[in-house]
């Protein structure tokens, strides 16, 4: 028995870890959505900033601003995608006889 029990006590201690702490507040798809949505906006914002700093000369480096330029492309192809695929979801839902 004691093989046993000291082969299960790592699986119980992490299971332990495992666990996630419970939150009163639980955020529905609308609110990660409107958040995601203000990620993106940010984005898109610092790029500007950092390209009309670039044009005026007060950022040197150039790597800094094309990083954020894509950054903030890649946030928008995503969030396209992901509405593209909440519109899907939603007419295949629509299409279903009951």
């Amino acid at each position: 028995m004691e093989i046993t029990s000291q082969v299960q006590a790592p699986f119980l201690q992490n299971s332990q870890i495992a666990k996630p702490a419970v939150e009163n507040k639980v955020e529905g798809f609308g609110e990660i959505l409107k958040n995601t949505l203000q990620d993106v906006k940010a984005a898109q914002n610092e790029s500007d900033k950092l390209t009309g700093q670039l044009v005026t000369g007060e950022v040197q480096d150039v790597h800094e601003v094309m990083i954020a330029s894509q950054k903030a492309s890649l946030s928008l192809q995503m969030t396209v995608q992901v509405r593209n695929k909440v519109v899907e979801a939603y007419q295949e839902v629509m299409r279903m006889q009951l």
